[in-house]
């Protein structure tokens, strides 16, 4: 059997990405080569001949993301923070410029001892375990509406458990709910939250339209229906002092800070010169006291989980998730000429712009 070299299976997935219009086609065609085989993608330049079954397992996976089948969702995974998550259909992908509000979380609690946080409108759970992940000591809370994306956010956090993080406590949940959380009123720390915020109608990229859920996409004519129950619900949750980060639309950057007036009291926000931005407030009686600054994002169609309806209730995650799937490909090695089973992929953070 003739082997083929890697570097012309990419450039070909390259190509046929570009042609599909895909945003990122060489860091596309790079991932999946680098899924295919098992490895980091820094060291696809180690693995200079592969095998036909390689190419062809590679080909079938770039057919499907030129179909605009999201990246993550043929890789299975995503990474946020010092973490990395599964994901696939029924639930929305993370993207990278929403660890914006993961870091200015952490900044935000750096100094605190046990802080209580809550991801509102958590989705596969990304912030909640970023968050957790990177403070341990951190009571951590993931809502969602949505059972779907429940499923993955319960699986993820099973799975950080068994890695070793301290267990998130998951709810399903409606932010418009006022008894939602009650237990935690006027004792969190911090609010994060990545709504949907897109107003429906929008023309969104395929990827979005055929395959994040509308829940977590779309909110209504303006975009603002979840955004104003976020705000709301942060307001009484938090404790004097507290604060909230709420990533929205480039075009929200006077109407969101205008519904942190709602609650009692005042606040000021500073504008962001760049597309899109976080809007990031604390709160304590008898007002919001100051703005803590805008975070730029790269576009303004990067969406987060939604949650609606429903009550709340929760559970502490421990068990192991099953493992990321790839397909199952024999590889000849280079140097001893066996065949091996491709070695697990210890997965790194990817940094498509598109899902």
């Amino acid at each position: 059997m003739t082997r083929q070299p890697l570097r012309l299976a990419i450039l070909e997935a390259e190509r046929i990405l570009t042609a599909a219009g895909v945003a990122s086609p060489r860091v596309d065609a790079e991932l999946l080569a680098a899924h295919v085989l098992g490895v980091e993608r820094t060291r696809l330049p180690m693995v200079p001949l592969v095998d036909p079954p390689v190419v062809d397992a590679i080909g079938r996976l770039v057919a499907e993301r030129a179909r605009r089948v999201p990246l993550q969702h043929l890789i299975g995974w995503v990474a946020i923070g010092g973490v990395t998550l599964v994901v696939g259909p029924g639930v929305f992908v993370p993207r990278p410029e929403t660890e914006l509000l993961l870091g200015w979380g952490l900044t935000v609690i750096a100094e605190m001892r046990s802080p209580t946080v809550v991801d509102l409108c958590t989705g596969s759970g990304a912030l909640a375990l970023a968050m957790a992940n990177a403070r341990p000591d951190a009571i951590v809370h993931g809502v969602d509406i949505d059972p779907a994306a429940l499923a993955w956010a319960r699986r993820n956090a099973e799975y950080r458990v068994s890695a070793g993080d301290t267990a998130m406590r998951l709810h399903a949940g409606d932010v418009s709910d006022p008894t939602l959380l009650t237990e935690l009123d006027a004792a969190v720390d911090l609010v994060l939250c990545n709504p949907p915020y897109v107003p429906t109608g929008t023309d969104v990229p395929p990827e979005v339209a055929h395959h994040d859920p509308d829940i977590a996409v779309f909110a209504g004519p303006a975009g603002l229906d979840t955004i104003r129950h976020v705000v709301a619900c942060a307001a009484r949750l938090l404790r004097p002092g507290g604060s909230v980060a709420i990533e929205h639309d480039d075009s929200q950057g006077e109407s969101v800070p205008a519904f942190a007036a709602s609650p009692p009291g005042a606040h000021r926000h500073r504008r962001s010169p760049r597309p899109g931005r976080a809007a990031a407030v604390q709160h304590g009686p008898p007002r919001l006291r100051r703005g803590v600054g805008d975070h730029g994002v790269v576009d303004r169609l990067h969406r987060g989980p939604a949650c609606h309806r429903g009550r709340g209730q929760h559970e502490v995650l421990g068990a192991a998730r099953p493992p990321v799937q790839r397909p199952h490909v024999q590889q000849v090695s280079p140097r001893r000429g066996a065949r091996t089973p491709t070695p697990p992929r210890r997965a790194r953070r990817s940094s498509p712009r598109t899902a």
